[in-house]
């Protein structure tokens, strides 16, 4: 795993930059969470394929209970992908509604969750 610093209007952004899975549960969500912080970044980028693929799930809570440690810590995050690819109406629905604030994205590409 690298992670890769961008600086957008003077606040340090972390981006996860890996071909493996990172996050494959809520210990590793929270271990990141302070790995990052400590490193003193308030946000991060991760793309969908370094989640397990049952945080795409809803119906097994993983994707709440992981954003939810993000949302207490108020570490923003971003995760990239082609998410038109899950056929979940409820997860359509819950990536719209997150995306409707500030504090978790899901976004195509980089310079999009850098904005």
């Amino acid at each position: 795993m690298e992670i890769k610093t961008h600086i957008v209007n003077e606040e340090k952004v972390a981006e996860i930059v890996s071909d493996e899975i990172i996050i494959n549960s809520v210990e590793d969500a929270l271990d990141l969470v302070g790995n990052i912080y400590y490193q003193g970044f308030d946000k991060l980028v991760i793309s969908e394929k370094n989640l397990t693929s049952d945080f795409f799930d809803l119906k097994n809570k993983l994707a709440g209970d992981i954003l939810q440690k993000f949302s207490n810590y108020r570490m923003r995050l971003a995760i990239i992908g082609d998410l038109k690819k899950y056929e979940s109406q409820s997860l359509r629905d819950f990536i719209l509604e997150s995306n409707e604030g500030r504090q978790i994205n899901f976004v195509e590409t980089l310079s999009e969750a850098l904005t």
